[in-house]
């Protein structure tokens, strides 16, 4: 009994020392790969405008009717978008005008995307999901425009539904399942607008609300 237990503590040791073997050899890689990046003469301001040329094709495959290659050239643009800051922090090679040039790059992505959009239901006559496209466009700007004004008075904001990444996944089902790609005869994209459309609404009335509750707040503790 002794001696099974011996065993077994030998083997749980050797396969703790196995796993931290195993971490230090992904820690020194992922440490080789970071450092070539940082000696590389890629610039997150590159990654930004990479991510904006891609949704630039997305829109023009829109007005193709190229939905499925649409929504992958906006997913894979999207994805870009998330990596330039990380890339950013993990360089040391962010500057000032790096990340206001990310944010703006970000709201004219989604705008020049839902613009080929909008195009494409007016080329439709479908009215009602013009009108849709308008207001995805409108509130996904304020739901941005909250943040910012609340976040220069000093309250997060960062309440609310539709925040970007969720803006993304939406949008990027709609384009991809447009046509059904290929699975089924059914058509997502205007129900992805409307979807898109009320949850921007909705989360900038909660944004409003949120800052509201928070200023009054902060007033009252001011007294």
């Amino acid at each position: 009994m002794a001696d099974t237990q011996h065993t077994s503590r030998r083997s749980r040791t050797r396969t703790r020392g196995g796993e931290g073997a195993d971490g230090g050899q992904r820690l020194r890689t992922q440490e080789i790969v970071r450092n070539r990046l940082i000696e590389s003469r890629l610039t997150p301001n590159a990654i930004s405008l990479t991510g904006f040329a891609l949704n630039l094709t997305a829109a023009g495959l829109i007005v193709g009717r190229l939905f499925f290659l649409a929504g992958i050239a906006f997913i894979v643009g999207s994805i870009m978008d998330t990596l330039d800051g990380r890339y950013s922090r993990m360089s040391g090679k962010g500057t000032d005008f790096g990340a206001f040039l990310d944010s703006t790059l970000d709201r004219l992505e989604e705008g020049i995307v839902l613009t080929a959009v909008g195009a494409y239901f007016a080329s439709e006559h479908n009215q009602v999901a013009v009108a849709a496209v308008v207001a995805a466009v409108l509130f996904s700007l304020m739901v941005s425009y909250t943040r910012a004004r609340a976040e220069a008075l000093g309250v997060q904001c960062k309440v609310g539904l539709a925040t970007r990444p969720v803006r993304v996944v939406i949008l990027s089902v709609g384009l991809v399942l447009a046509r059904g790609a290929s699975i089924g005869h059914f058509y997502v994209l205007a129900p992805a607008v409307y979807v898109l459309a009320g949850l921007a609404i909705l989360t900038t009335i909660q944004r409003i609300v949120h800052v509201h509750r928070e200023l009054t707040k902060l007033a009252a503790e001011t007294r």
